[in-house]
């Protein structure tokens, strides 16, 4: 029997038990309701969530973060002693057009400010909502809704309109955004109804076809951050075709110059709206034009780890889309919420251990056991989204033993080279100058050898979804290969460092004409030239750095700089810039890895970094014996050795 080999019968039941799950549950999956998953639901607004306290009542929380205001996919029944109002954003202008007598799914928000509970029904299924309380509900303009006995037509959120018909073309697969005035995005048949965190529909191919609104629709054809946008309106006529040929031009060429760009942290699923086949992957990578894409299976918050069924099928070997220009592989995340998660890419034989500390297991074994049974020869191991916001001090990175994915661990794992690289690009931290870049450049200061990486921890199984359901490879590490495009000489290059990573421009270091990830071998007294070239249309301003921090900076795109070596040192480049259609949230920025300036055989090991490692160490220590769940003294015991191993390096190098 021929099977499809996008689907293989082991991947064919998973998916199926995961569209069971979703029916049964919804978007959480059922999942334990840990913070994130509880949510999940409310994450389809991303403005109005991050006004949320993560509190025992969500519904009624984001009903306050709305604060007066609708946003788009959002419609609020309004309960009142005087009657209901139903609020949308469409209250400003037309309902959502139909082109087809099929009901039209809608994000409803009961928000009721009467003094008494009440009972919402909607397809027969009953909702209780407390005084003065709020509930949100998944349903679509034909629910049949009751408040009490009074029945709410939810009709009116729609209206017909005459269908007409477009074909795309740009002569090569794209990411395109059709969208009506009044903001509605339109898709293929069959294909999800996506939007990314700016809440702009796409969708990925080429030469497709759709049926669109008989009215003035925008379409907009975009492929990844090494190409423009391009944009135009057209009026189409009802009942016709109307063929339209838009190509996105080049702003750089990566390839071919040897540099490859990938996104090493994708999941196909991890709970959602949806449930994401192989053949999404395919779409949205060849349609993004990432040259290297992991997709990692994980769990969520319970033993359950998504596409775990891939992963054993395809460890090992290309998934069945890759070609001579992408690479696609199946992947794995390890996580501990308290000591932080690594990704892994080039894996060939699937791990005994996925994650540690949830549910009723312990925090053991420690993060730097998991990561030397995930590490093989071709395998790359980096921590993922490590740090979560603006970090001055160690105390910064331990905290207060919150279980929120800090890379606390990475202290530990650097020094003992159980990790190749630090994901300084990551959707949790989007600010101009990234926490983790900060921390990065401290290990980097104190002798540790990472290369900088990116994920975006994009999660295929959601349409719409803060971050995680912006396509793959907003954010890319670029790695320089040599040869042929292939997993193993990605993660070659991945592991020596010769990597930068960016939301959009293309960055060139060279020292003495060396790039990431080499090393001068110096005598100590020499002076080294250094050139950093960024370009991209977001591009405001460059600076070049060393261990002590800014050694030359400018506007614009190009500067040079001329270092008198002494010491052992490091060179790195820094972007910043504004904001731009290429970067689908935050500003423009791009991070190299260093160029070492080695002196008289002596590594880089300034003493500033190294003690601020060391006392990263103690309040590790600290964390660990307040807030760890361990179950014996001899699992406490495993921790401190490692971490005693770990001070050992870094006291070394003082």
């Amino acid at each position: 029997m021929n099977h499809d080999p996008m689907t293989p019968p082991r991947v064919a039941r998973a998916l199926s038990e995961y569209r069971a799950l979703l029916s049964r549950h919804g978007i959480t999956w059922g999942e334990p309701p840990l913070g994130y998953v509880r949510m999940m639901p409310f994450l389809r607004f991303p403005e109005e969530a991050g006004r949320m306290s993560g509190g025992p009542d969500l519904d009624a929380e984001f009903r306050d973060a709305l604060d007066g205001e609708v946003p788009r996919g959002l419609a609020v029944l309004r309960l009142t002693t005087d009657g209901h109002r139903l609020a949308h954003r469409l209250d400003h202008g037309p309902a959502r057009p139909l082109l087809s007598p099929a009901p039209a799914p809608v994000v409803l928000l009961v928000d009721s400010g009467l003094p008494h509970p009440v009972e919402v029904t909607a397809d027969g299924v009953p909702y209780d909502v407390a005084a003065g309380g709020a509930r949100l509900l998944d349903v679509t303009t034909a629910t049949v809704l009751t408040v009490g006995d009074v029945t709410v037509d939810l009709s009116g959120l729609a209206r017909p309109a005459p269908a007409a018909r477009l074909r795309l073309r740009a002569g090569f697969p794209c990411r395109w955004s059709v969208t009506s005035a009044d903001g509605h995005g339109w898709y293929p048949d069959g294909a999800p109804e996506r939007r990314d965190n700016d809440d702009v529909p796409f969708f990925h191919g080429d030469d497709v076809v759709l049926d669109v609104p008989a009215e003035p629709v925008a379409i907009r054809v975009a492929r990844g951050m090494e190409y423009g946008v391009a944009e135009t309106t057209v009026v189409p006529r009802a009942g016709e075709e109307t063929l339209v040929g838009l190509t996105p031009q080049r702003l750089y060429d990566a390839a071919a110059l040897g540099w490859y760009g990938g996104d090493l942290h994708v999941h196909m699923n991890w709970a959602g709206d949806l449930v994401a086949d192989p053949a999404e992957a395919a779409a949205a990578q060849l349609g993004e034009d990432l040259h290297v894409l992991n997709l990692v299976a994980g769990n969520v918050a319970g033993e359950r780890v998504y596409d775990r069924e891939a992963l054993q099928h395809w460890a090992g070997r290309d998934l069945p889309w890759s070609d001579a220009g992408h690479v696609a592989r199946m992947g794995v995340e390890y996580r501990n919420d308290l000591f932080g998660h690594i990704h892994v890419f080039g894996v060939a034989v699937p791990p005994d251990v996925y994650h540690t500390g949830f549910g009723a297991d312990a925090d053991w074994p420690p993060n730097a056991a998991a990561c030397g049974g995930l590490r093989e020869p071709r395998a790359v191991l980096g921590y993922a989204h490590p740090f979560h916001g603006p970090i001055s001090s160690p105390e910064d990175v331990a905290g207060v033993g919150t279980r929120n994915c800090t890379g606390r661990a990475l202290v530990v794992d650097a020094a003992l080279g159980l990790v190749d690289g630090v994901e300084v690009l990551h959707f949790g931290d989007l600010s101009q100058e990234p926490g983790t870049a900060e921390v990065y450049r401290r290990l980097v200061g104190a002798g540790n050898r990472l290369a900088v990486l990116a994920g975006t921890d994009t999660m295929l199984s959601f349409t719409r979804q803060e971050t995680v359901s912006s396509p793959p490879g907003w954010e890319r590490v670029y790695a320089r290969v040599d040869g042929p495009l292939s997993a193993e000489s990605f993660a070659e290059a991945v592991r020596r460092g010769r990597t930068f990573a960016t939301t959009g421009p293309w960055l060139e270091l060279t020292v003495n004409g060396l790039g990431p990830g080499e090393t001068l071998h110096l005598d100590g007294g020499e002076t080294v030239a250094i050139r950093a070239r960024a370009v991209g249309p977001e591009v405001e301003h460059i600076e070049i750095r060393t261990a002590a921090g800014v050694l030359a900076e400018g506007q614009g795109g190009e500067i040079t700089a001329s270092l008198p070596v002494g010491d052992a040192d490091y060179v790195v480049v820094v972007v910043h810039g504004g904001r731009h259609p290429r970067s689908p949230r935050g500003r423009a920025y791009a991070h190299t890895s260093p160029v070492y300036l080695d002196v008289r055989g002596r590594h880089v090991a300034r003493e500033e970094d190294v003690r601020w490692c060391l006392r990263w160490l103690d309040l590790l220590g600290e964390l660990v014996r307040a807030s760890a769940r361990l179950r014996s003294r001899a699992q406490l015991r495993d921790h401190l050795d490692l971490m005693e191993k770990a001070r050992a390096v870094y006291e070394s190098r003082l």
